[in-house]
């Protein structure tokens, strides 16, 4: 049973970095959900703090990976009109059937916004490339997070893997 619960920690581990690339999967929180499972297994003890503590660390990635395109089209000068088409053109590129809806609807979604907000191309343009760089920037994080967590499961594991036998 502990290897089954091995394997599995490690599939959520392996989702949780696939995740940071993906939009249906929560990258950081999959990879948490590893370390959970981790917890559970006989031969492994990880502390309630530090459980806790890589949950917040993940609760808030999932957050910021919401945030920090509208953030990206506000230091290019964005508008509020391009930070909510952003967070928009996010929601629908996840929910589209579109290849790379995620990438490309945040960048639309602030172009399209600035261009209500004032229609002058080239600052649409520089908003929108914001909101891409902001997407590009949160992927990275989720990536390093998943990351993280995966050193930690393998530390662990191998701490006690002469226990299970």
């Amino acid at each position: 049973m502990e290897i089954f619960l091995a394997l599995i920690a490690l599939l959520l581990m392996i989702l949780g970095i696939l995740g940071s690339f993906l939009p249906v999967i929560p990258g950081p929180l999959t990879s948490w959900a590893g370390l959970l499972v981790l917890h559970f297994t006989e031969g492994v003890d990880l502390s309630s703090s530090f459980l806790i503590i890589t949950f917040i660390i993940a609760l808030v990635i999932y957050v910021l990976d919401y945030i920090i395109p509208a953030i990206g089209t506000k230091r290019f000068g964005g508008s509020k009109a391009g930070m909510i088409g952003t967070t928009l053109g996010l929601i629908i590129g996840l929910l589209a059937p579109i290849p790379f809806g995620i990438i490309i609807g945040p960048f639309f979604g602030a172009l399209i916004g600035e261009m209500i907000h004032r229609n002058d191309i080239n600052k649409a343009t520089k908003a929108a490339f914001g909101s891409f760089l902001g997407f590009i920037a949160s992927t990275f994080l989720k990536f390093i997070v998943a990351v993280v967590y995966l050193g930690f499961f393998i530390a662990k594991l191998a701490e006690h893997n002469a226990n299970w036998y």
